[in-house]
């Protein structure tokens, strides 16, 4: 039997609170715990590339609990949230995906955890059997070499209402870079598109090595340079192979906010099915 993923768990407590939660969630072995006591260091931890979480605990002890959650929104669509308010007479999330209001009880927290992981796992699947997933598999099998694969998923993408995509492949050299290989859309972004990108410090770089997606506005940094020079208001980059690490693709639209989860969890569908047809070539 396969052995169960781990959920990584990024907890953001009062620091009065940080032995009882350290206690209760670092006893269960399929949790990767990290524990901060200030927003500020949840937006420094979910920045680093090199970390991950895939459920953050936030404890409505931290001030302005709500005005974080509505920002992680838009910068880190497929983040799982799960607000701790014990002084609430009823749970109501909101903006969070689930709220606990009696943690400590009953393995409350643990719980909610566990079903919120797996109702992730579920949707993703769900998801998976969307037919336009499905077409786009069957291309990419009958796409030949690889930037011919490249090239189809850039375009099937392109075809989901986005106004440019790129694909942008990781060279192995010293320093690695991301070198475009393939985009669709007009000229105006096209011929403004940079051709290389350094891993350090850009968005393309980030998601890369961290092996997560990111959303983007105009405002975020980092960024992609078509969407901090004005040229288009909202991006998604999605990485393109976990364990063989292949590229990135980079979905963007006009209109600023246009780019929901759902449409982060399609993408990084597509982008599964792009690293699984580029893995089978280096067989």
């Amino acid at each position: 039997m396969a052995e169960a993923p781990h959920i990584h768990v990024l907890a953001a407590v009062a620091p009065a609170a940080l032995s009882r939660y350290r206690d209760v969630l670092s006893r269960d072995p399929l949790i990767r715990l990290s524990l901060v006591t200030e927003q500020a260091d949840v937006r420094t931890f979910l920045a680093q590339s090199q970390r991950r979480a895939d459920i953050l605990v936030l404890d409505h002890a931290l001030c302005d609990a709500y005005a974080l959650i509505t920002e992680l929104r838009q910068t880190f669509p497929r983040l799982l949230i799960l607000l701790v308010d014990e002084g609430a007479d009823f749970s109501t999330p909101g903006r969070a995906d689930d709220v606990s209001i009696n943690p400590f009880e009953n393995d409350d927290l643990l719980k909610r955890i566990k079903r919120l992981a797996e109702e992730r796992q579920l949707e993703t699947l769900r998801t998976d059997a969307f037919p336009a997933v499905r077409t786009i598999a069957q291309q990419l099998r009958r796409a030949g070499a690889a930037p011919g694969k490249q090239k189809a998923a850039v375009e099937a993408i392109a075809e989901m209402g986005y106004d440019y995509v790129a694909y942008y492949a990781l060279v192995p050299t010293t320093p690695p870079t991301l070198s475009l290989s393939s985009q669709a859309g007009p000229p105006h972004l096209t011929g403004n598109a940079p051709p290389s990108i350094a891993m350090a410090g850009s968005l393309l770089g980030w998601v890369a090595e961290s092996g997560q997606s990111r959303v983007v506005g105009p405002a975020d940094t980092p960024n992609h340079p078509l969407i901090a020079q004005g040229h288009l208001a909202a991006g998604a980059a999605v990485p393109v192979g976990i364990s063989l690490r292949f590229g990135v693709l980079l979905a963007c639209r006009a209109q600023e906010h246009s780019i929901t989860e759902q449409h982060v969890m399609v993408l990084e569908l597509v982008s599964a099915q792009l690293a699984n047809a580029l893995a089978k070539q280096q067989i």
